[in-house]
């Protein structure tokens, strides 16, 4: 039987993915429509593919009233000469100049297929880490040079060791999917199309700590991704994934999952606030110390990891620390899963290599803006991100050179503006969002916002220009060294980068 592949994400979903799945079953009711996830290429989407002896051929953007049409063609026996045809996906540019690790089955596989999972690699991590001790497990992540993949960029493997090194009778292992990033996506789609590796990456999250619980933190903007996690979580308890005994090993590992939605704070991105919300408080940022990973979730032992991080673990215990670290520059090894967004040509997910240029992605991954107008600036890292100018696109994508540029990687979000763009806008716009999504428990990030848009709204009125811009300085630095959490001492760095780099825009 032919099997015809429609993305079930979300993306897909919203122009039109699931009206060609329809039709296409009703046309060729002989053919197995398989719902997968999306292959990152939005601008593609609804991609639909076509299985054939010599591999997947892909056809997009394909809408509903182009089925009949397409079929009547030959798509379905996977015809090339068909205005719609790409070709092998396997073979375009944008695939093959991939590194996929983390996404591998992201769009390949039909999300909640065991069989699928298991076929294309899936528990080979989980059994290996199964078949060492806690210690091992640790150190393998440790050796790997895996980072937060969240924004903070900490090594995951030492957070773990602390975790495992502290005294309790019960641990958790928290995931925190509350991906409220402006042009972030990447959590999203990989919980979409391929929840059973956050999974495993839990579960060998758990075993290397000591935890017997865990909770997914999952933001309410998500029902897609929280349908098909909690819907994964039950097919992981039947196949005895998950539960008294993982993978009837006889080793009396014991874990379970849960998922908990959150309320649409974007805060709770933050750890000690997610932490909080979980306990069913409101989420506010907690001081430090003690840290989560001695007093988290309920005042005991807690890895808090993202998504990302954890989802990238099951390849590390299969493949090794080796050939992880065998990826990326410096200290930032491995791969990253970059997203481009906003004004931009093809937009999606690239999981490549630490070390590509931020122009790379921008113009040869992205192909420019999508207004055809020259690129002016580009925010990676999300809203507290830095704006960098087309100047610094040979600036490579790894923590330290960002950090030396006055930058951030963050959770990979690339957003892309046009030179229509009013930079002062933008930077008055930093404070306006951390004003409103404030937990307002620190002064500096609570009233420093507030001040922030008074003094910028001065500033582009021309009063006292110079003046202000000395006050606006000032307020940086002390919401920089002043607030409790990233929240208030991030949200200076897009802010500044404006400044320095657009200074005409604000009248300067």
């Amino acid at each position: 039987m032919t099997r015809v592949f429609v993305p079930r994400d979300s993306a897909a979903r919203s122009v039109g993915a699931d009206e060609v799945a329809e039709r296409l079953a009703v046309l060729a009711p002989e053919v197995e429509v398989v719902r997968n996830g999306s292959r990152g290429m939005l601008w593609l989407e609804p991609l639909v593919e076509i299985e054939t002896p010599a591999g997947r051929i892909g056809y997009g953007p394909v809408a509903p009233e182009d089925i009949d049409g397409l079929v009547a063609g030959g798509m379905l026996a996977g015809a090339r000469d068909l205005a719609a045809c790409l070709g092998s996906v396997e073979a375009l540019p944008w695939m093959r100049q991939q590194q996929r690790l983390t996404f591998a089955r992201v769009g390949v596989t039909d999300p909640l297929s065991v069989d699928d999972y298991t076929s294309y690699g899936g528990l080979r991590g989980l059994r290996q880490a199964l078949a060492q001790t806690p210690a091992e497990v640790v150190e393998t992540v440790v050796e790997s040079g895996l980072r937060g993949r969240g924004g903070a960029g900490f090594p995951t493997g030492i957070k773990w060791r602390t975790v495992l090194g502290a005294s309790a009778d019960l641990k958790f292992v928290c995931c925190n999917a509350d991906e409220g990033d402006s042009g972030t996506f990447a959590d999203r789609m990989l919980i979409e199309g391929d929840p059973f590796t956050l999974i495993e990456g839990m579960t060998i999250a758990a075993y290397a700590v000591g935890a017997s619980e865990g909770y997914v933190y999952l933001r309410s903007e998500y029902p897609d991704a929280v349908a098909t996690l909690r819907a994964a979580i039950e097919l992981a308890r039947t196949e005895g994934w998950l539960g008294d005994d993982v993978l009837g090993s006889g080793s009396g590992f014991v874990f379970d999952l849960q998922v908990r939605v959150g309320a649409g704070a974007y805060i709770c991105g933050e750890e000690t606030s997610m932490l909080e919300s979980l306990e069913g408080k409101r989420g506010m940022v907690r001081a430090k110390p003690p840290i989560p990973a001695l007093q988290g979730l309920f005042g005991l032992p807690t890895v808090v990891n993202n998504v990302l991080s954890l989802a990238t673990v099951p390849t590390i215990l299969a493949n090794g620390a080796e050939a992880y670290a065998s990826y990326g520059v410096g200290r930032s090894l491995g791969t990253s899963v970059f997203q481009l967004g906003g004004n931009v040509a093809r937009g999606g997910i690239v999981e490549t290599a630490f070390g590509i240029t931020l122009g790379e992605l921008v113009n040869d991954f992205g192909g420019g803006t999508s207004s055809g107008r020259p690129i002016r600036a580009v925010q990676v890292g999300g809203p507290l991100g830095a704006y960098l100018p087309t100047e610094q696109f040979d600036l490579p994508m790894d923590y330290e050179a960002f950090a030396a540029a006055g930058a951030m990687v963050g959770h990979g979000g690339i957003v892309v503006f046009d030179e229509t763009v009013n930079m002062a806008a933008m930077a008055r716009f930093a404070f306006e969002f951390c004003a409103a999504e404030s937990c307002g428990k620190c002064t500096p990030c609570r009233v420093g916002a507030v001040r922030g848009v008074e003094t910028i709204d001065r500033i582009v009125a021309g009063d006292n220009r110079e003046k202000n811009l000395v006050v606006l300085g000032d307020l940086c630095d002390l919401m920089t060294d002043g607030s409790l959490c990233a929240m208030g001492g991030l949200t200076p760095l897009p802010v500044r980068s404006a400044v320095r780099h657009f200074g005409k825009d604000f009248g300067s």
